[in-house]
This record gives C-alpha cells, sequence and structure tokens, in this order.
C-alpha cells in the first residue's frame, strides 16, 4: 500500500491518451443526474427531472424503470446516484434522506435511514452518494455533515471519517464518490481527488487544475469528469497515471458522468448516454 500512496501523491502531470470516435447515442431522460454500469452489462440510470431509476441495456432499450415523487418505497425526492453490483443496486435518494437497495430488476428490498437515529455519529442528511465494497460495507456520503459513514452488510453501523477531525483529508465541499476493488474509497472533492483505506485512514490528497464532477470506477478504470473534460486511470502494482480522453463529438450539455466498459466510452449527458469507439486515428 506504501508504494499505491506514494505513488498518488507524487504525480504531476496528466498527459493525453486514448481518442475516442462518437458511435452512437441510447436513453431520452428529463435531466440524468448519475449512472452505472453493472459486470452483467445492464445500465442503470437515476433521473432527478422525473424521480425515476431506469435500467437499460446495451442496445438502449428500457427493461425496467421504478419511481415517481414521494417518500413510499420506490418512490424518490432527488435521486442523484446509483451504485449497482450484479445481485442489487443502490439509490441514493437525497431528499429522503436514505439509501434505497433493488434487486438487479428494481424490485425494492430494503433502505437505509438513520437521519433521525440517537447515536449522532451513524446519521447522515441528504446523501449524495453510496458504494459496496466486496465485503459488502456499505459507505454514504454524507453531505449534511461532510463525511463518510459505514455500515456492514445488515445496515448496522462501524464508523464514521472524513469529518472536521480528520484534519488535512477533512472534506470541504464533497460531490462524488467510488470504491476500487480492493477496498480504497476515493472522494471527489471540489478539485481534489482524496483517499480513505477501508478503516477511515486519509492518506492520499491530490490536486487538479478543474473542479471534479464526477467519479466512477469501474473493473479498476477510473474516470473523473469535469464539465467538459474526462480523465482516466488504471490501478496496477507500480503506478498510476491519469491521462485525458478525447472524443470528435462536441459536447452540447456539460458532462454528467463517465464510464470506461469494454473498451467503450460511455459518457451520460442530461439527456442521453452518449457511446464512444476507440478511435484508429
Amino acid at each position: 500500500m506504501k508504494n499505491l500512496i506514494n505513488l498518488i501523491l507524487l504525480f504531476s502531470s496528466i498527459s493525453f491518451g486514448q481518442k475516442f470516435s462518437y458511435h452512437q447515442s441510447i436513453g431520452n431522460f428529463e435531466n440524468a443526474s448519475s449512472f452505472y454500469i453493472a459486470s452483467n452489462g445492464f445500465i442503470y440510470i437515476t433521473d432527478k427531472g422525473n424521480d425515476e431509476v431506469i435500467q437499460l441495456d446495451t442496445l438502449g432499450n428500457i427493461l425496467r424503470d421504478v419511481g415517481g415523487f414521494g417518500w413510499n418505497q420506490a418512490q424518490f425526492d432527488e435521486p442523484v446516484d446509483v451504485f449497482a453490483d450484479p445481485l442489487s443496486v443502490y439509490v441514493t435518494d437525497k431528499n429522503n434522506h436514505r439509501i434505497q437497495r433493488f434487486d438487479r430488476n428494481l424490485n425494492f428490498i430494503s433502505q437505509l435511514f438513520t437521519h433521525e437515529n440517537d447515536n449522532p455519529d451513524e446519521r447522515f442528511g441528504y446523501p449524495l452518494s453510496c458504494v459496496v465494497s466486496n465485503q459488502g460495507d456499505l459507505y454514504v456520503l454524507d453531505s449534511e455533515n461532510k463525511r463518510i459513514v459505514k455500515f456492514d452488510l445488515f445496515g448496522n453501523f462501524k464508523l464514521q471519517f472524513g469529518g472536521i477531525d480528520a484534519g488535512e483529508f477533512a472534506l470541504g465541499n464533497p460531490v462524488a464518490m467510488a470504491i476500487s476493488s480492493n477496498g480504497i474509497i476515493f472522494i471527489a472533492d471540489q478539485n481534489f481527488l482524496i483517499a480513505f483505506d477501508q478503516f477511515g485512514n486519509g492518506f492520499s490528497k491530490v490536486k487538479f487544475t478543474e473542479q471534479i464532477n464526477s467519479l466512477e470506477i469501474l473493473f479498476d478504470n477510473i474516470t473523473l469528469t469535469s464539465k467538459k473534460k474526462i480523465l482516466f486511470a488504471k490501478f496496477s502494482k507500480t503506478n498510476i497515471d491519469f491521462y485525458y480522453l478525447t472524443t470528435d463529438y462536441e459536447f452540447d450539455n456539460d458532462i454528467v458522468s463517465s464510464i470506461l466498459f469494454i473498451d467503450k466510452l460511455y459518457v451520460l449527458t442530461p439527456k442521453k448516454i452518449l457511446i464512444f469507439l476507440p478511435s484508429s486515428d
């Protein structure tokens, strides 16, 4: 882990990498806020314009959608983030202060709500993101208290970290969270990328020139997005080097998020998903 820490801290330049060419667009959203691609290929999108979660296949066919404004099961008040594994889908229901869990076909399973719990350490409010580790631990990005709250597989509180007592790793204005396969939690905080281990210890804080609006990790491929640019890095045993992904597409809207999946670049905008293929140029 020490080598990884040093490499993250010491990286100082960003180069230009792979170029991609526009292939097609899929989806038709009111105001998409996030998306995620499960390893089985299903695409899940949160549309805060309609308070819905939508499931697509890779051809863009709608398989299922659930939601509508409200506070009952499978209803939302500003769904802002979605995370999926092969069995479950986790939706961050911001204004309802909860995480809703669904099966892969978007059938409701359970919810996690701690906003009114007696223990202040386990409360979270206006969550912005959640991720689940390979061990089943659930991490919630708590915007009300500017920290991360960790729960076990059964929803039991384990710890909170990244708050005002975290020193140089205290969160200021976090917007997104992702987790690697080995349990490293990354937080996009303004123009900083901050890394914590699974025990809540901060160990890396890297500054970028632009504000990071979105952060995704899939198969240890990391994509960071600003409003108009996409940065990419891949974990390895020796280094983590970021570089720009460029396209031949003129974006009409700001980029919401991006994911590199099986050599295709998926870019989410508020209205649709743009799919790009590696360029031969």
